[in-house]
């Protein structure tokens, strides 16, 4: 926090404007030996904060470029450092220039995420909104968007801390009553102590439970096509891409190998993979794309059967339905442009599944497939409903170890324990949930975290 650092904080490539962010107790020295503002009375070193100025950026008698200054005086700002932004024009050759310009006069190049690093060091944010940073930049939909700015917005630090607080409170007192029992008494304080317990294990479950659909906003969610040969699998895809991205023939056995391509759905990501049609095959190249085909089964979020509804079931269906038990699986019927002879009944009794009828030849029904689509995994609540949702495994590795840690509380007052046993597990709860907003981290593991940050926030 002693050093003076500097970056570039917009992407590499030519655009409008380019940001170049100067943050730490040089920062305004260091800004006000290059920047000279047209209106000579706006030097920065007098600039109040949160305002800006118009000038060039010059040096030596050397004009690097027109910018704009923006002041920030701590505490107040993003670091809580001081804070100077030259908004110049963009183009990685005029940013660098200016960059190695900062850096020769004091200042040293930030490492990534570290301007984000700072903002937690020095209290402004804690890890949990910290880590929301990152996700909202790699947010790949409008619902990772919500779900992240939620976080960063305090939603997920203020529920811990409020969990905190009571593990805290109720430690506190059995240590005042195990020290003066004359004024602290412990008669009815184990069932209330329950109480309390089971309350803050609910709100750890919901979170725990969140993960799962936390996961499918951040992520996508992971979607396999599978069907026999010649069902259309490749034409579906296409159509759901609105481009002919698959190769299809009348062949059978044209797809190889697994074809992924991300899509997104009203704001549910899907990152889809199509695979070859699953058979019986001599052939030994075809042989390992079905057996590949196969392997991606497992690891499926949702799965798109795809079934010729134009032919009667075969014994490859029925071997591919075998597969999918206990699977969230949507059938699609293709080909209903022509007579449907398939029996979706049957289909029914064999696998949990939705039915969906379209055409990819026709391009038709598609509408019904993202509508079961948006049923399944948003109960067809497509508006955000402001949940917080946990979307980082750490945050929910660190919830399931407070999940048992009061757990143990609720078997220790069962057992009619001591006291004294139930403080261990609370503080191994309250340390536990105090990792997931930074207050229990160790420094090597707070470098990993902003480590992954990208350069310039």
């Amino acid at each position: 926090m002693n050093d003076t650092i500097a970056a570039i904080a917009t992407g590499m490539g030519s655009s409008g404007i380019g940001i170049i962010r100067i943050s730490g107790e040089k920062a305004i020295q260091i800004a006000d030996k290059i920047f000279v503002p047209k209106n000579h009375n706006k030097k920065i070193c007098n600039m109040a904060s949160y305002t800006a100025a118009f000038g060039h950026i010059t040096y030596n008698d050397e004009v690097y470029d027109e910018a704009v200054a923006l002041v920030m005086r701590a505490p107040h700002t993003y670091t809580t450092e001081d804070v100077v932004e030259f908004d110049c024009h963009g183009g990685i050759t005029v940013l660098k220039r200016i960059l190695d310009l900062v850096i020769s006069l004091g200042a040293r190049p930030a490492e990534g995420g570290e301007f984000t690093k700072r903002a937690f060091l020095g209290g402004r944010i804690d890890m949990s909104q910290a880590e929301a940073v990152m996700d909202l930049i790699n947010s790949k939909n409008e619902l990772a968007a919500k779900a992240s700015l939620k976080k960063l917005q305090g939603g997920l630090k203020d529920i811990i801390a409020d969990m905190r607080e009571k593990l805290l409170y109720n430690i506190a007192y059995i240590e005042s009553a195990l020290d003066d029992p004359e004024n602290y008494s412990l008669d009815e304080f184990p069932q209330e102590l329950k109480s309390v317990v089971e309350n803050l294990l609910i709100t750890i479950d919901k979170l725990i439970k969140s993960s799962s659909n936390g996961r499918l906003i951040n992520e996508g969610i992971r979607t396999v096509i599978v069907g026999k040969p010649n069902a259309g699998k490749s034409s579906v895809l296409n159509m759901l891409l609105d481009e002919d991205r698959a190769i299809v023939t009348d062949i059978e056995g044209t797809t190889r190998d697994t074809l992924e391509e991300y899509l997104n759905i009203d704001g549910i990501s899907l990152n889809i993979v199509d695979t070859a049609g699953i058979r019986d095959t001599d052939d030994t190249v075809e042989k390992i794309g079905v057996d590949k085909a196969i392997d991606t089964l497992e690891e499926a979020d949702l799965i798109l059967y795809i079934v010729d509804g134009s032919v009667p079931l075969s014994d490859n269906d029925r071997t591919i339905m075998d597969k999918l038990h206990g699977k969230k699986v949507i059938t699609i019927i293709n080909k209903n442009d022509m007579k449907v002879v398939v029996d979706k009944l049957w289909i029914t009794k064999k696998i949990d599944t939705k039915i969906v009828e379209l055409s990819a030849k026709e391009r038709t029904g598609k509408d019904d497939l993202y509508n079961t689509l948006k049923e399944m995994f948003f109960n067809n609540e497509l508006s955000y409903n402001d949940e917080v949702y946990i979307t980082s495994l750490r945050h929910k590795n660190l919830l399931s170890e407070a999940k048992e840690s009061l757990t143990k509380v609720l078997e220790s007052i069962d057992l009619n324990m001591g006291e004294d046993f139930f403080t261990i597990d609370l503080m191994a709860a309250y340390t536990s949930l105090g990792k997931i907003i930074g207050e229990e981290l160790e420094d090597d593991l707070v470098n990993k975290i902003f480590s992954e940050f990208c350069m310039g926030k």
